[in-house]
């Protein structure tokens, strides 16, 4: 005990917290007394097991039916409509053709579902426990009464039990608000307040002695499923792209067919497209600078990109990857870091699909163009690093 009450003194701020927690929970102990803190506490801990309950439920349930779902939706057979779609029609097609395709994606949605439909049942028998918790306490007092009739306890005795069942319940909640602390700092070692938490002499104790050998080897792997996570919801993205821009317009592919009339091969045909769109496409430094000094954001369609033939990186991948699939060709808007002597930053660029060379996939990057031929080069993936 005493090991456990050092580290609760220092002065810093997850001992500070569960002090503060423990104090709450002891005063709310003496303002109900023993029976209304008795009653609290039975919740308390009926409430964990039907988390925990809820959390194995619906991590066995998403690992049965991800296969399932997936095979359904591909069984479908579901294509983006090569038109002008609604903006709750891109939402639609967007996470359904992602919930298809994506792992991680299908298995987090399924999982939430199943634990939101899990809990949501648990508490709707929550009421049935409040009643037999009463029966169960009131038989319990009769059989004591009549085997040694007792006067009840007095308003000091029942503060005073209250405040020691309080003191219980607040150590469950610390307890919980370290278990959140601990499952923060493993999923996002680098996250900001990581470092102040893990110098805690009392979430190092806590953390050795009871979560590492619970969570074992599960929440060690946390950056690299974080990793994972963004990676998935980066793919969700370039989805959201695929289908805003699945409508091609009558310029833009009519364009494309000029460009590509003498290409006749996937190669030459991505080829021609790069040479087009990166001498016809000017950087638009305005508004990259506009993000950049002020954080405004301008969305830009690829007719927009056509039209004024200017354009960030994203706004050229996209028209590329426009004018490519109305040429029959399987393309990607892929986003991550461009890297250049004088530092990296965000960026975005293309692959396409080589069907008549086997299927491989080849990068490009039309906004580079006027500085070096970014067709296919070697040593393209060190100066593009991919985040997905």
């Amino acid at each position: 005990m005493h090991s456990w009450v050092l580290p609760l003194l220092k002065p810093e701020p997850v001992a500070l917290m569960v002090l503060l927690i423990l104090l709450v929970s002891i005063i709310q102990g003496m303002r109900r007394g023993a029976p209304r803190s008795a009653k609290h506490l039975f919740f308390f801990i009926w409430q964990a097991v039907s988390v925990v309950l809820a959390l194995v439920i619906a991590g066995r349930g998403a690992t049965k039916l991800s296969p399932v779902i997936r095979d359904y939706l591909v069984e479908r057979h579901i294509v983006v409509p090569q038109e002008e779609l609604s903006s709750l029609k891109q939402l639609w097609y967007t996470f359904i053709t992602s919930l298809r395709d994506f792992e991680l994606l299908r298995f987090g949605a399924l999982f939430l579902l199943i634990y939101a439909i899990t809990r949501s049942l648990l508490q709707f028998i929550e009421p049935l426990f409040d009643v037999l918790y009463d029966r169960l306490v009131h038989s319990e007092q009769a059989a004591d009464h009549r085997r040694t009739p007792q006067r009840p306890l007095s308003g000091t005795a029942s503060r005073a039990t209250g405040a020691l069942l309080g003191a219980l319940l607040g150590a469950g909640r610390a307890f919980l608000v370290i278990a959140i602390l601990f499952v923060y700092v493993s999923l996002l070692p680098g996250a900001k307040g990581a470092d102040s938490i893990r110098a805690s002499a009392l979430y190092k104790k806590t953390a050795a002695e009871i979560l590492d050998p619970v969570a074992g080897d599960v929440l060690k792997r946390g950056p690299v499923f974080s990793d994972a996570v963004q990676a998935e919801f980066r793919k969700v993205l370039q989805r959201k792209y695929e289908v805003i821009d699945a409508a091609v317009p009558a310029n833009i592919e009519e364009a494309a067919v000029k460009v590509t009339k003498n290409a006749h091969t996937d190669k030459e045909k991505a080829r021609a497209l790069y040479d087009w769109v990166g001498t016809r496409i000017v950087y638009d430094w305005d508004k990259a600078n506009n993000y950049v000094d002020n954080g405004i954001w301008k969305e830009q369609t690829p007719v927009e990109t056509f039209d004024t033939r200017k354009g960030v990186c994203i706004d050229v991948a996209r028209l590329y990857a426009m004018m490519a699939r109305s040429v029959g060709l399987d393309v990607k808007v892929v986003t991550g870091l461009g890297v250049t002597g004088s530092g990296n930053g965000p960026h975005a660029w293309n692959e396409v699909k080589l069907a008549d060379e086997g299927g491989k996939w080849i990068p490009l990057d039309a906004t580079w163009a006027s500085s070096g031929d970014w067709f296919n080069p070697k040593g393209f993936s060190s100066s593009h690093i991919q985040q997905a």
